[in-house]
């Protein structure tokens, strides 16, 4: 059977990692507009480069929760016929063991070169304007898709979706596209939809199943079910 799971920020808050939508339309206390656009960036790039490497230093305080590790266990038994497909920037899915991993909007643990398009591995701050170790020009960006820019592997991901016979949304708000209509294509490719959400989503009505609670209960249970 061949399986495509899209994860979003719900999944990662439970192990306590800050969402990026809250009641206010901001990120803990700055607009999006100033921290996830290019033309935030452009304006101050000090500013965005501090809240990156404040996030980029958090990830060390947060550990993949149960329902990570269920979908790590499920593809030791599905292998290539499952992948994940993430909107979220940590690296708490690979940190969990998973290995077929696309994060469609980036992300924390790279930098994005705007000279040579070099996508390095990086784990420190990039305030203070360090060289790409590729090209050795100081243009490093956070490799995280801001709002305006065309995400990440939408080639991938279609093809899985339209090859797939189940998939799975957890997490997500079905607020933000394309990874919101990613319900519809899969179900016009046949496959059957099941979002497992803690409150039903903006787009919660084109699944055939929807079921309600907290992400470490829902996912471990229902990978249960697919391994019989």
């Amino acid at each position: 059977m061949r399986v495509v799971v899209l994860t979003g920020a719900g999944i990662s808050a439970e192990s306590g990692v800050a969402t990026f939508r809250d009641s206010g339309g901001l990120w803990e206390g700055h607009d999006v507009e100033d921290v996830a656009t290019p033309e935030g960036f452009a304006r101050d790039p000090d500013l965005v480069h501090r809240f990156y490497d404040a996030r980029r230093r958090g990830l060390a305080l947060v550990a993949p929760n149960p329902a990570h590790a269920a979908l790590a266990a499920l593809e030791e038994t599905l292998g290539e016929d499952l992948l994940v497909v993430t909107q979220n920037v940590d690296d708490l899915h690979e940190r969990a063991g998973l290995r077929r991993v696309v994060h469609m909007h980036g992300e924390l643990r790279r930098a994005r070169c705007q000279a040579c398009g070099a996508r390095p591995a990086w784990d420190t701050d990039l305030q203070g304007a360090p060289p790409c170790p590729v090209c050795g020009r100081a243009e490093l960006r956070p490799d995280v898709v801001w709002f305006g820019e065309v995400p990440y592997a939408l080639e991938v991901i279609d093809r899985a979706l339209t090859g797939c016979e189940l998939f799975v949304a957890v997490g997500t708000s079905g607020a933000v596209y394309p990874a919101a209509g990613y319900v519809a294509l899969a179900a016009h490719s046949g496959a059957r939809t099941v979002e497992l959400n803690l409150e039903p989503s903006a787009v919660s009505r084109y699944f055939d199943e929807v079921r309600t609670g907290p992400a470490v209960q829902l996912v471990p249970q229902w990978v249960a079910e697919v391994l019989g």
